[in-house]
């Protein structure tokens, strides 16, 4: 990177803690305040930095547009799903990512196990949001007047003996989830079916989707699934990562 560049770019954070005038911006950047002006003149005719009237500068309007749009054209799946390939190479079994869209959890990505036994979830069909692992990481993230308005408006199907009984129960859950991380589904909503998964962040730490590794029994059981835990959240911090747009590597998944 030239020169010219790194230290145009070194404004942009600079900028970020508060309005600084053009002697606090050649200070920092260790820099004649004539040069530290014409950086500055250039990323203001970007629209990268704004000069007020007290003639300190600032973070200008057209940087928030630009992070807008590319927030908005982030597309998750895309970038998890070499994740969850590899994952499901080393571990076997079946692999899902979901998030939550206008009060439900839906599947946007699968990747089958390599085992003759196959589950039924489809790509684009709602999960069983009061007892799958993915919905409850998702909805543990949400503000608490929400998650309580969604855990009180909720049907609580007895799927199996383990399913989640009522919306205290639900929200006891989500409690636990939101503090350790992680979450599980252990024959809630099929009695022969175990999953576990781990929450997928964006660069503001909101939870953005959730990734989870399911098996039958006849597979593997319960507690060695739950073994699986360490690799499914190294995946999802990956994921996470290279989503926020931080270095991250596939051998880390």
């Amino acid at each position: 990177m030239s020169q010219t560049v790194d230290r145009a770019l070194s404004i942009l954070p600079l900028l970020a803690q508060g309005p600084a005038d053009l002697g606090q911006v050649a200070e920092r950047l260790g820099v004649h305040k004539s040069t530290a002006l014409r950086l500055l003149r250039t990323l203001h005719e970007h629209g990268l930095v704004h000069r007020q009237q007290d003639q300190r500068y600032r973070l200008g309007a057209r940087l928030f547009a630009l992070a807008q749009e590319a927030v908005e054209n982030l597309d998750v799946r895309e970038i998890a799903h070499p994740y969850l390939v590899a994952l499901n190479e080393r571990t076997g079994h079946t692999v899902h990512l979901a998030v939550y869209e206008e009060g439900e959890v839906v599947y946007i990505d699968k990747v089958e196990s390599r085992y003759p036994v196959r589950m039924y979830s489809r790509i684009g069909k709602p999960v069983a949001i009061t007892v799958a692992a993915v919905a409850k990481l998702l909805l543990a993230d949400l503000p608490e007047a929400e998650r309580r308005a969604i855990a009180a408006k909720l049907d609580y199907p007895p799927y199996t003996p383990r399913s989640t009984p009522n919306a205290a129960a639900f929200l006891k859950e989500l409690a636990t989830v939101r503090e350790q991380g992680w979450a599980t589904d252990l024959g809630g909503h099929e009695e022969s079916i175990n999953c576990v998964g781990a929450p997928i962040r964006g660069a503001d730490g909101r939870v953005v989707a959730a990734m989870s590794v399911s098996a039958p029994n006849v597979v593997v059981t319960a507690e060695e699934l739950l073994t699986l835990l360490p690799q499914v959240r190294s995946t999802a911090d990956a994921i996470s990562r290279e989503y926020s747009g931080e270095p991250a590597t596939k051998d880390s998944a």
